[in-house]
């Protein structure tokens, strides 16, 4: 399923920077194709807490998002409700224009979804894993079936859009 507007793809494709890890070209192909892939507070600790997004290390996504050293070739979810995961840098400004839109995702699907975030200069392992090439890259990933992918700084609403659909399973109207 595709859930960007050609307008917010647009967008993406300028909101972003680029160079921030070594690019896996297969799972890039899938991103840029739409398709499925296998200056916030640092919170880490794997709950809901307000509407904070939850700071990921390695260690910590492997135990509550999917532990791709036991299975790399097979996306299974560990997570108790869907997520976002925002892969994301401290000096990248399309980041910064995300985080306030992060936290507002946090707040208002509290109880729904867990939005994570995940330091590209810290968590390399993670990055090269899923083949970040430029961020903001934000992993959408449902309870059941492969997480969807979508770079750069889109509008909020292609974000709530592809919450509903993606993970809460509801039909959005255009």
């Amino acid at each position: 399923m595709t859930f960007i507007p050609a307008a917010a793809l647009f967008i993406c494709l300028l909101g972003s920077c680029s160079g921030a890890v070594k690019p896996d070209q297969a799972a890039l192909n899938n991103v840029v194709a739409g398709q499925a892939t296998s200056a916030q507070p640092e919170n880490s600790t794997g709950s809901s807490v307000g509407s904070e997004p939850i700071h990921l290390t390695k260690a910590e996504f492997l135990l509550k998002v999917y532990d791709f050293e036991k299975s790399p070739n097979n996306w299974v979810y560990s997570g108790d409700k869907p997520c976002i995961i925002d892969f994301y840098a401290d000096w990248c400004r399309p980041c910064k224009m995300v985080a306030p839109i992060m936290a507002e995702l946090a707040e208002k699907y509290k109880g729904q979804i867990i939005v994570y975030k995940i330091n590209t200069d810290k968590e390399k392992e993670l990055s090269q894993f899923f083949g970040i090439r430029s961020i903001p890259t934000v992993l959408f990933c449902p309870m059941t079936g492969k997480p969807q992918m979508t770079q750069g700084a889109l509008p909020k609403e292609a974000f709530e859009k592809a919450v509903n659909e993606v993970l809460l399973g509801k039909k959005v109207q255009p």
